[in-house]
């Protein structure tokens, strides 16, 4: 197999052998290349990859299906999550990952379809930073996630994601057993300087900087 059978446009970094790996995945209209700076900027020297989502809306690329602003194709959904999490699992092959679980920085649609991994492909991810995300989906059975480290980015005044989505993702991945932040970011929807700082607070605080699945705080 080579990077062009993984069935996604993308990019990838390669960081040394013992840095984690950062997926990385855009929010919509952006592309394979739109959150490299922030990866590198939020965990020097760690392995990136970044696809390119493959739904189109009014040109712009998405990782999903929505039927309105904040309604989810949820059959898409399902499967457009079943098809990232395997694209994960055969670029560790390509790329000669030794099974290091990639760490999810989603923004946005991004972060949407990491919560949806982590709710419905538990293993995939070694952990995820979601950026002002909502609630994908609710599973028929939760996971168990097992102390997994997530970190969730929630603008206070956002208005495309009102606070109880965000309390109510936060609520559902913790009942799931993973370890939630939730933090409150000063600002709406775009990303902003408050969210790398605490991004990097995050990972230098965690295990997952030194390449670790379970976070330390």
């Amino acid at each position: 197999m080579t990077p062009s059978d993984l069935g996604f446009v993308h990019r990838f970094l390669p960081g040394s052998p013992s840095s984690p790996v950062l997926l990385l995945l855009h929010g919509t209209g952006g592309d394979e290349s739109d959150m490299l700076q922030l990866g590198e900027t939020l965990l020097p020297g760690a392995a990136r990859l970044s696809p390119r989502g493959k739904v189109l809306e009014n040109g712009m690329p998405r990782f999903f299906r929505r039927l309105a602003e904040g309604v989810f194709d949820l059959d898409d959904l399902r499967t457009r999550t079943h098809e990232l999490a395997d694209f994960v699992a055969a670029a560790d092959q390509v790329y000669a990952l030794n099974g290091r679980k990639p760490i999810a920085v989603g923004f946005s649609n991004g972060a949407n379809i990491a919560a949806s991994m982590l709710l419905l492909r538990p293993g995939t991810l070694g952990g995820a930073l979601l950026i002002r995300p909502m609630v994908p989906l609710v599973p028929d059975t939760l996971p168990d996630l097992g102390g997994l480290p997530v970190q969730i980015h929630a603008g206070q005044v956002d208005p495309l994601v009102p606070p109880p989505q965000s309390e109510a993702l936060a609520k559902l991945l913790t009942d799931a057993g993973a370890e939630v932040k939730l933090r409150w970011i000063a600002g709406g929807h775009a990303l902003t300087r408050e969210d790398v700082d605490a991004g990097k607070e995050w990972f230098g605080f965690s295990s997952l900087s030194r390449g670790g699945g379970r976070g330390q705080w």
